[in-house]
């Protein structure tokens, strides 16, 4: 039995280290189970949650989160979901939790920067049903929620938050179901609740640049079921003003947020630390697990200025034999940093490196075990991704994307703009909050 899910770290004297120990606790399986609910105060938690839907005539969504990932209740929810029929939307951290292809999924709530037909669905529902919720500022949309606490039911995996009131010791792993149980009889009127199509079109446009509003579409038809999808984390900047400190989020991040994934796929991101560079230790860290599984490619999407502050974990992957996809997207530098603060300004410059060469010097000097490829156009894009061969990864691949130094996701631009609001000399220090 479990009491907590952290990162646990091991320190053993050198003179130590050569000592036979038992074996006979290994043969003890590790559980994940959390300790039971109090069994009374969870029949009151049921009981109270079940009046106050009653009271909202059946108008919820649910939203979930990273921490339902993270605490295993991903197989709970799911089913939970296919019972009652509720609209279900989710947080970027909380993305491929639900099958994207499900027919009341809706999309990606990222408070006052979500799609406006999103915005509106979940902040004018009488009852948010927020499982696994991690409010960190980029999660949120800058905390710019705007689901008054009295319309808000937060399941975690050892306490639940009823309106404003507490329940600790009650954890969503064995709540969900008996839920479900209580819930599914909601079934056909919350199927008359409207969700909207989570659809991402490959837009028409003009020119041949290979611009974000056609590349992240386009990449969707390329995904697989079961793929690994790692996404950069982008750059942390410190900023003086009222001592507000912003980890902001890589390009991928964002433009990854708006087109479906495959069923099954996993989205490895991470919108909390904002650590530079994480993105290309967890792609080796996905693609041992891709290439001891049998399933799925591990794939990441990556800007050239991030990856060169952790580029030396591409040697690691050359020598272990794993064969990601890399997109590396070559847009001159920090082009999130140049929306936060700084368009034109040369500490958002970096020096170009010969992408194509960079395997050849990290350990496949002959090219025997990858591939490099750049692209500078839509149609060579287009031609790569549908290439058969391309598309098995069957040896490590490196793809140069050329793209415009000041193109970006939308979702990108305006949390920029959000956060060049709040760091505004004179503004307060969280100018947006969930409302009560």
């Amino acid at each position: 039995m479990r009491r907590t899910a952290r990162p646990v770290y091991l320190s053993l004297p050198t003179d130590l280290v050569s000592a036979k120990i038992s074996t006979e606790r290994l043969r003890t399986p590790l559980t994940r189970n959390p300790p039971p609910n109090d069994p009374q105060i969870e029949s009151f938690v049921i009981d109270t949650i079940v009046r106050i839907l009653e009271e909202a005539g059946g108008d919820v969504v649910v939203l979930v989160d990273a921490c339902a990932i993270r605490q295993g209740v991903k197989e709970e929810l799911n089913e939970f979901l296919r019972k009652t029929k509720f609209p279900v939307y989710s947080t970027p951290m909380g993305k491929t939790t639900v099958d994207e292809n499900f027919e009341r999924y809706g999309g990606i709530y990222l408070g006052s920067i979500s799609r406006p037909e999103i915005k509106e669905s979940v902040e004018t529902a009488k009852l948010v049903l927020s499982v696994g919720a991690l409010k960190s500022d980029l999660n949120t949309g800058n905390f710019s929620y705007h689901i008054p606490v009295k319309h808000t039911i937060e399941l975690h995996s050892d306490t639940t938050k009823v309106q404003y009131a507490v329940f600790p010791g009650v954890g969503m792993k064995e709540l969900i179901p008996k839920l479900t149980e209580r819930l599914e009889s909601y079934h056909a009127a919350a199927s008359k609740l409207v969700v909207p199509r989570f659809l991402a079109p490959v837009p028409n446009e003009e020119t041949e640049t290979i611009t974000h509003n056609f590349f992240w579409p386009r990449l969707a038809q390329f995904f697989r079921p079961r793929d690994f999808i790692v996404t950069e984390s982008g750059m942390h900047a410190t900023f003086c003003s009222v001592s507000f400190i912003d980890h902001f989020e890589g390009t991928a991040n964002f433009g990854i947020l708006d087109v479906p994934l495959p069923e099954k796929s996993v989205l490895i991101n991470q919108i909390l630390w904002g650590s530079i560079g994480w993105s290309v230790g967890s792609l080796l860290g996905a693609s041992l697990v891709a290439k001891e599984s049998g399933q799925g490619r591990a794939i990441l999407f990556v800007g050239d200025g991030s990856l060169q502050l952790t580029v030396q974990e591409l040697s690691v992957m050359l020598r272990v034999g794993v064969k990601p996809i890399i997109f590396l997207l070559n847009n001159s530098g920090y082009t999130i940093e140049r929306f936060v603060h700084g368009k034109a300004r040369k500490y958002n410059d970096i020096s170009n490196w010969n992408w194509t060469s960079l395997l050849k010097t990290l350990g496949d000097p002959d090219e025997a075990i990858s591939s490099s490829y750049t692209v500078h156009n839509k149609a060579e894009l287009s031609q790569l991704l549908d290439n058969a061969i391309f598309a098995r990864a069957e040896k490590m691949q490196m793809v140069e994307v050329m793209m415009d130094r000041l193109d970006a996701p939308l979702s990108l631009k305006l949390q920029a703009e959000a956060s060049g609001r709040a760091n505004a000399y004179g503004a307060p220090s969280n100018p947006d909050t969930t409302s009560a």
